[in-house]
């Protein structure tokens, strides 16, 4: 009897142990399945077929909510719908689960530059140039960018910029 008391204590510690879960798997240990959902949301993307991509991407998220590249990939097709507030979200998603994600900090920087947010998008190509120590093409696109931002901000200035008005006096027939 005393045998099988101890064998149940045993199971008992046994079975309240911490069985490994996904906090437990390093950051690149992404489950299969969700890489392979992903690999189709980028054939899918590269087809042009947003709607496609988008699905397999939440798929591959609701696989495994770590896969970092799943959530970037719909950030990218959000900033292609002309979506750069969902855009920053999904960016930021991503930055919580890696901080110094230099795709995720030029994408956000990027999705800033076109919501308008131009000194935003400074700060993250600061992130960016920081943490590339030498020049990366995420700098490049990122300073593309902001360059296009400040374009469109001017533009958008001056549009609603009133104009002086110039009253035209004509001489009076006679």
């Amino acid at each position: 009897m005393r045998i099988s008391l101890l064998a149940l204590g045993a199971g008992l510690v046994l079975a309240s142990l911490p069985v490994a879960s996904d906090a437990q798997r390093a950051d690149n240990d992404i489950l299969p399945k969700s890489v392979a959902l992903m690999n189709q949301g980028q054939a899918a993307q590269a087809k042009g077929d947003l709607d496609a991509a988008i699905d397999a991407y939440e798929s591959a998220l609701a696989a495994d909510p770590r896969n970092r590249s799943a959530i970037i990939a719909l950030a990218q097709v959000a900033r292609a719908q002309g979506l750069p507030g969902k855009a920053i979200g999904l960016y930021r998603e991503a930055l919580l689960l890696e901080p110094n994600d230099i795709a995720a900090l030029a994408g956000q920087g990027e999705a800033l530059a076109d919501k308008g947010a131009i000194e935003l998008a400074r700060e993250k190509l600061a992130d960016v140039q920081r943490l590339c120590k030498d020049k990366c093409p995420q700098v490049a696109a990122l300073e593309k960018a902001i360059a296009n931002g400040d374009t469109k901000r001017v533009v958008a200035a001056e549009a609603i910029t009133p104009k002086p008005v110039v009253a035209t006096v004509t001489p009076s027939q006679n």
